[in-house]
């Protein structure tokens, strides 16, 4: 009977791990990793999701305000086993489109824009981070595995 509960729950099940390589560029528009999958006891998955999320924040103290955007979604529907102690691997290429703001468009325009856009961010402390988040779907399993993972886009 525990071993049945710990299965739902996903204890001892398959965990998920996200490896994402440096130096990837945001204007590629594309990211690439692998998802590595092992388990301790043997598993169904029956899809993967995989997130690009952007946290925008700007403003300071008590003005900080902060939102998040979805840049783009890759589905993994393939099924396969995840027998114990082997790790599975698994590809994925994220296509996306950055979210580029009026300050963004208008410093692209020449060098002195751009200089001026750079002290405007600065200025209203605006920042962007990104992170991956990846969800397995596991056959029997109430609580999905998942992963996170900060990314550097340059």
């Amino acid at each position: 009977m525990i071993g049945k509960v710990k299965q739902w729950l996903g204890i001892e099940g398959v965990k998920l791990v996200v490896d994402i390589p440096e130096g990837q560029a945001l204007a590629n528009e594309s990211l690439h990793g692998t998802l590595h999958l092992q388990s301790m006891n043997p598993q169904t998955v029956t899809g993967i999701r995989v997130v690009l999320i952007e946290r925008y924040s700007r403003g300071r103290g008590e003005e900080r305000l902060v939102d998040e955007y979805e840049l783009g979604r890759a589905e993994l529907n393939e099924v396969f086993d995840v027998e114990p102690d082997t790790v599975v691997e698994r590809s994925f290429k994220l296509s996306f489109e950055p979210l580029r703001s009026e300050v963004d468009n208008w410093g692209d325009r020449n060098i002195l824009n751009r200089q001026f856009a750079k002290a405007a961010r600065w200025m209203r402390n605006a920042e962007s981070q990104y992170r991956v988040e990846a969800e397995a779907k596991v056959k029997g399993v109430a609580l999905n595995p998942f992963d996170k993972k900060v990314v550097e886009l340059s």
